[in-house]
């Protein structure tokens, strides 16, 4: 088994960085000690500061989260909430523009910061796939980061339920995190809490991941070949950072796009908890559920997801692991 990281600076490049000037020799992992980290490094410490920084990663989700509410409201009551400007300025005359921030925090922190970290591990501990070709390579990002996601949703789960009940059920739901949990655990039978929309969650969540995951690595590749035509290496951390952000908010776009029918499926669950997954997309269609609300998600999701990988990439570069992705 192959530990090397593919692309990037993962944990194991470290051991090639760390041999000995005289003696040739290569340090153990218990004994390296990596710039911008005191005492040593080891495989936990490592994968534990990609969590960290994808937690981090996750504040720009925190800061739109008037967005979000607007998105969701959108979805399920277009009619009262038609456009974004309206949905906001309506939220504001409420005083209830981050209302659901709590949840919000808590959910994509935890989906954040795991998600980044499982993909890493999946992706250092795969077979090495430098003379497997590019599909083989295509492959390992997109299962490695379907089965991040799919471990992150589970912990996301309950907390993007009860987010979506206080966005999508002002007059019904309380507003605080404290009622609302008590409410949510109270009447959790009828609402499926906590892991009841853990299918649809993993429907939107695990494809548009794939997406995001798979179209980054290679619009890192497309830039450098393409339109800098140099290695990784030759080029300045500030260019490197611009080419993360670039790709991110493409693969961004494109991950919307993919998993936008199963976010507007959590959201109506939301309002008609009582029906199933089925049930719904018979009663709305799948036009109406791809299309409904894809704007301003596209607008927020994209952005999010390139700023995401934009700090994700700053708190390692800082940390001297590099950035994600490229040759």
């Amino acid at each position: 088994m192959n530990h090397k990281h593919m692309n990037g600076i993962g944990y194991h490049d470290f051991e090639t960085r760390s041999r000995g000037p005289l003696s040739g020799s290569i340090a153990t992992p218990d004994k390296l000690q990596p710039p911008s980290i005191s005492g040593d490094r080891s495989e936990a410490v490592h994968y534990g500061l990609c969590l960290t920084g994808g937690v981090l990663s996750s504040s720009v989700r925190w800061l739109l989260t008037p967005l979000d509410g607007v998105k969701c409201l959108m979805q399920v009551r277009p009619t009262a909430y038609p456009t974004v400007s309206s949905g906001l300025a309506t939220l504001y005359q409420e005083g209830a523009l981050y209302r659901g921030l709590l949840p919000t925090v808590l959910s994509y922190s935890a989906q954040s910061g795991t998600k980044y970290m499982m993909y890493e591990f999946f992706k250092d501990h795969a077979p090495d796939t430098k003379d497997k070709g590019a599909l083989y390579q295509s492959a390992v990002y997109a299962v490695s980061a379907g089965c991040a996601e799919a471990i992150a949703d589970v912990l996301m789960c309950p907390w993007e339920m009860l987010k979506v009940q206080v966005q999508t059920n002002p007059n019904k739901f309380p507003h605080k995190m404290g009622p609302a949990l008590r409410t949510m655990v109270a009447r959790r039978h009828e609402l499926g809490f906590p892991f009841g929309s853990l299918q649809p969650l993993w429907s939107r969540q695990v494809v548009g991941t794939m997406a995001n995951f798979l179209t980054f690595e290679h619009a890192v590749k497309a830039i450098y070949k393409h339109i800098l035509q140099k290695p990784k290496d030759e080029c300045a951390t500030s260019t490197q950072l611009l080419v993360t952000m670039t790709a991110g908010y493409t693969s961004g776009f494109v991950s919307t796009i993919v998993s936008h029918p199963a976010d507007s499926i959590i959201s109506y669950k939301a309002r008609y908890p009582h029906k199933t997954s089925r049930e719904l997309i018979s009663e709305i269609g799948w036009r109406k559920l791809a299309t409904q609300g894809l704007g301003p998600r596209v607008i927020l999701t994209g952005s999010i997801i390139g700023c995401q990988w934009l700090i994700y990439d700053g708190f390692k570069t800082a940390l001297g692991m590099g950035t994600t992705g490229g040759e």
